[in-house]
């Protein structure tokens, strides 16, 4: 898993920085022991990335190989939701639910999420798919497409 995400940050320090922080304090979530043992290291991950870097993804959070960040600032992403394998995420994006105890997205994989958007509630984003910068995403979004708007909608569906 590891791999992949150095092959895919390789020229993103930031990316980089972040998600081998968010992976190693990951692995410290996978039991009582190891989070007693990886408490220190859990937060620092939580004040390094929350703080400095201006990231909020939580540690707990499922994220598929090869994630990338870019530029991260303001990014928010609910420790519920689902993110798939290739994921691209930009700046000043909140993934979510839409309700206090609802359930959240569910990205799939080779999804690419522009800068400014709003994703949130119990929906399905699609493999493959593209959303544009500044949209608002509060319905499933079919594999292959591209929406954009707000709220979003399907602009172009690849084959």
């Amino acid at each position: 898993m590891m791999k992949a995400d150095f092959l895919v940050n390789k020229k993103n320090t930031k990316g980089l920085l972040f998600i081998i922080l968010f992976r190693v304090s990951q692995f410290f979530t996978k039991n009582l022991i190891l989070k007693i043992i990886g408490l220190p290291i859990r937060v620092f991950y939580k004040f390094f990335v929350e703080w400095v870097l201006g990231i909020e993804i939580p540690d707990t959070t499922c994220v598929g190989e090869g994630f990338k960040v870019l530029h991260g600032q303001g990014l928010v992403v609910n420790n519920n939701a689902l993110i798939g394998k290739y994921v691209t995420l930009r700046h000043n994006t909140t993934i979510g639910n839409s309700k206090s105890g609802g359930k959240s997205p569910v990205i799939g994989d080779n999804v690419v999420v522009g800068a400014n958007t709003v994703i949130i509630g119990e929906i399905n984003i699609g493999e493959n798919s593209i959303v544009g910068a500044g949209s608002v995403v509060i319905k499933d979004v079919p594999p292959n497409s591209i929406v954009v708007g707000n709220p979003a909608r399907v602009v172009k569906k690849n084959n």
